[in-house]
């Protein structure tokens, strides 16, 4: 049986301080409690606006080094220059618009070839693992592959929003042929976005994904469950290796 890896993003239980900027709840004590029940990563997401994520959050996240660390982040100057400063030990590249309120679709590495062939490399040779946050599509995954990352992780946006209009099944049947590419290619597969109890079950059984990063439901099923149970729960659905220790 396979051995699936659980991240936890964690943007939004900063959303939820900075409501009142009054430094709690403390995002150190979150990861303290991924730690507890043995999430495989954290992840966070530092925005151009800072909307939720501070620079601040990084760094200590990484000085406390509870748990691996995954940087979101666009393919900006500055966004490199912080990773490059912090040195998480994993870093996925993610399209960004001011306005939107999440990451709406994959990154277009197949137009950005030549920007990213540059960009890359020095995150590459500070022994950062790369990926980059794609469209279950083959020739942003081909790109991708050219550019030398680690691993792609599949956008599941639209197969959620499908999902809630049964109407899933060809952009799941999308996700496991670009799962099957990745393998083919020697890529690491992940996947995230919109994923919950009802849906997880269909992307966490595709044989190739090796990884979910999953966040503002967790955050938010934390209201009716807690954290620990909420996770728990997530672990349980996707067959977590660390669940039947709990």
């Amino acid at each position: 049986m396979k051995k699936i890896r659980l991240g936890v993003n964690i943007d939004h239980v900063a959303t939820l301080r900075n409501a009142r900027n009054e430094g709690y709840p403390n995002l150190i004590d979150v990861a303290k409690i991924l730690k507890k029940i043995r999430v495989d990563s954290i992840t966070v997401h530092l925005r151009e606006d800072r909307r939720h994520i501070k620079d601040e959050d990084v760094e200590a996240l990484k000085k406390e080094n509870l748990l691996p660390l995954n940087l979101e982040m666009a393919a900006t100057k500055e966004m490199k220059e912080i990773c490059i400063k912090t040195l998480p030990k994993f870093c996925c590249i993610v399209p960004e618009r001011r306005e939107e309120l999440t990451t709406e679709g994959g990154l277009d590495v197949k137009n950005q070839m030549m920007y990213l062939s540059k960009f890359i490399p020095d995150l590459i040779n500070c022994n950062i693992k790369v990926s980059l946050f794609v469209d279950p599509d083959f020739e942003q995954i081909k790109a991708s592959k050219e550019l030398g990352v680690n691993s792609v992780e599949l956008h599941t946006g639209k197969f959620a929003r499908l999902y809630n209009e049964k109407q899933s099944d060809k952009e799941l049947e999308r996700i496991k042929k670009a799962s099957q590419l990745c393998r083919e290619l020697g890529l690491g597969c992940h996947a995230g976005h919109g994923l919950n109890f009802e849906n997880v079950s269909q992307i966490s059984s595709i044989n190739e994904v090796e990884e979910l990063n999953v966040g503002h439901f967790l955050i938010s099923n934390s209201i009716f469950m807690g954290l620990e149970n909420s996770i728990k729960e997530f672990m349980k659905i996707i067959k977590h290796p660390s669940y039947k220790e709990h």
